[in-house]
């Protein structure tokens, strides 16, 4: 037998081998795809297919990490889903005997020459840990033969003294080291550069932009001759006070509070034009008696560090992976068959999921489908020859969870691009403009999930707190696109004159905004009004005239 039932109802699975020969064996490889994994990866916060029907798993490459005294594996799985198309993922694997080192967090049971233990993910052992981060400060990129350990030059540590796991990560699994380093482990791989790796180590290395962790290190993968996967990123530890939506979200309830309590005429607050830029000392007194001029000034820190991001972006002359391009016919196509792809795939979804929708997200959700030609042909009238800015390596998954906030400064970080997008699309310059439609649309969600989470505590209707949710984003927007122009223009990073930068501003918007309402219908409907309003609103743009 090569199972044997355990008292807890588990499977052992035995094999006449130890465990530095065990990935040799066909039947261990084969049993570890489709018995050990196949439930085990479905339970992971990692794995990013849950929404899809798994078909197989395969092991497509698998390597020794290892020292004197200890041996570990990484795995490089595919993963092979119905709906035809496939995922990578980076699994680190060890053998141990002692079940007290790991508890329940166990991959299996395995008996190796009778030996009883277990397969566990590596990373929640100390000594593989600890054997990573001293082979990233070895340094020695061409000493290991399937694996390059990489030391950035600014990494100054002496030596391990402590490691810990980072709970909050979902995609991918942190490390915290010394209290003072992050190595983040990349659990969905790409036969390719990993984005946030290559921006990081631009930014910090040659474009010397300090508002972003430092490019400290990395664990790359010689997956063949010519491609590579990166499987780790080491940056420094910004201390921090969370990140950006939690502290705007948190003053934005502040706002609304002390609004609900001095109950101001409505009739007197009124929106910006549309896209109108505005100085802070522009904003009405009418607002800031409820919205503190502090608010406004953070907004204003953020697009200052949003802009220098986009300079540094925008200065490389000689790498060609970051040297700006003009807009080009073949851009202009490759945008337009994404963005019609993607926008007929959210109208089915409208379409399948009217039925759980009432009220005033029905409404807005036919609004939607009534107007799907005008949309349609929005995405359609992109015309490269209209535009003279630039294309630059953008962040292009931009919005308040990206930031991190220390001492009311922000800092920037996770330039992976958005989790859909093939990792060749993520590296496609773009307008810098789409990174700044990012952080509005982060805004917009701040605001109404401020307002949909506690109108009832609020001394006004629903509706009535909508029109103040549009009043206070047309003047955030307003204060962050003044910092921002001025910024870059002085800077001569070419976003366009203002005529450009509006229609890329608006075409953005929307594209985020139904990039949003795909995200919503399939994980959390309720929210899909948000973006559903933010449609509605690209569209008419009455809310601001």
């Amino acid at each position: 037998m090569n199972q044997e039932q355990e008292i807890d109802g588990r499977i052992v699975f035995k094999y006449d081998t130890g465990w530095k020969e065990l990935l040799e064996s066909d039947r261990f490889k084969k049993e570890l795809c489709e018995d050990i994994l196949e439930p085990y990866i479905l339970n992971q916060r990692w794995y990013g297919g849950k929404a899809s029907a798994l078909k197989y798993i395969e092991v497509i490459d698998s390597f020794p990490i290892e020292d004197e005294v200890d041996t570990f594996y990484g795995i490089v799985l595919e993963v092979n889903f119905r709906e035809a198309f496939v995922h990578n993922y980076f699994l680190p694997i060890a053998f141990v005997t002692d079940q007290e080192v790991v508890g329940d967090k166990f991959i299996a049971h395995l008996k190796l020459n009778g030996t009883s233990g277990f397969l566990v993910d590596a990373l929640l052992l100390e000594s593989f840990r600890k054997q990573i981060f001293e082979k990233i400060l070895e340094g020695e990129k061409y000493r290991y033969k399937e694996v390059a350990y990489r030391r950035g030059r600014s990494n100054q540590s002496q030596g391990y003294k402590s490691s810990r796991l980072m709970g909050v990560e979902q995609s991918n699994t942190s490390i915290i080291y010394n209290d003072k380093y992050i190595l983040k482990i990349f659990r969905r791989v790409y036969v390719d550069e990993n984005p946030d790796y290559e921006i990081s180590k631009y930014l910090t290395a040659k474009a010397l932009f300090n508002n972003t962790p430092k490019y400290l290190g990395s664990i790359t993968l010689k997956f063949s001759d010519k491609n590579v996967i990166t499987l780790g990123l080491m940056q420094e530890l910004v201390p921090n006070q969370g990140d950006a939506w939690e502290y705007f979200v948190h003053n934005l309830k502040l706002t609304f509070e002390e609004l609900s309590r001095q109950q101001p005429k409505l009739e007197t607050l009124r929106a910006t034009k549309y896209l109108e830029q505005i100085s802070i000392t522009d904003v009405p007194a009418s607002i800031l008696a409820w919205c503190p001029i502090e608010f406004f000034e953070d907004v204003s820190q953020l697009a200052l560090r949003t802009a220098q991001m986009h300079i540094a972006l925008g200065q490389e002359r000689i790498n060609t992976a970051f040297t700006p391009q003009a807009f080009s016919n073949d851009y202009s196509v490759w945008l337009k068959n994404r963005l019609i792809y993607q926008f007929e795939n959210r109208i089915n979804l409208v379409e399948n999921n009217l039925h759980k929708l009432d009220g005033l997200q029905l409404e807005l959700a036919n609004e939607l489908l009534s107007k799907k030609k005008i949309i349609r042909k929005q995405f359609l009238d992109f015309d490269e020859t209209m535009l003279k800015s630039e294309r630059l390596r953008i962040h292009g998954d931009y919005h308040l969870g990206q930031v991190l906030v220390q001492d009311r400064d922000f800092f920037i970080i996770d330039f992976e691009g958005e989790p859909e997008s093939t990792i060749r699309d993520r590296k496609v310059k773009q307008p810098p403009i789409k990174d700044i439609a990012g952080i509005f649309r982060s805004f917009n969600y701040a605001i109404y999930a401020t307002v949909f989470n506690n109108h009832e505590s609020y001394d006004f209707e629903l509706e009535e707190l909508f029109e103040v949710a549009d009043v206070l984003y047309s003047h955030i927007i307003g204060v962050f696109l003044k910092t921002y122009i001025n910024e870059v223009q002085t800077a001569n990073l070419n976003i366009g004159y203002i005529k450009e930068i509006e229609f890329l501003l608006q075409y953005c918007l929307l594209e985020k905004a139904v990039y949003e309402l795909g995200y919503e219908l399939n994980a959390r409907p309720r929210w899909a009004i948000i973006p559903l309003k933010g449609i509605s609103n690209i569209l008419n743009q009455q809310h601001y005239e």
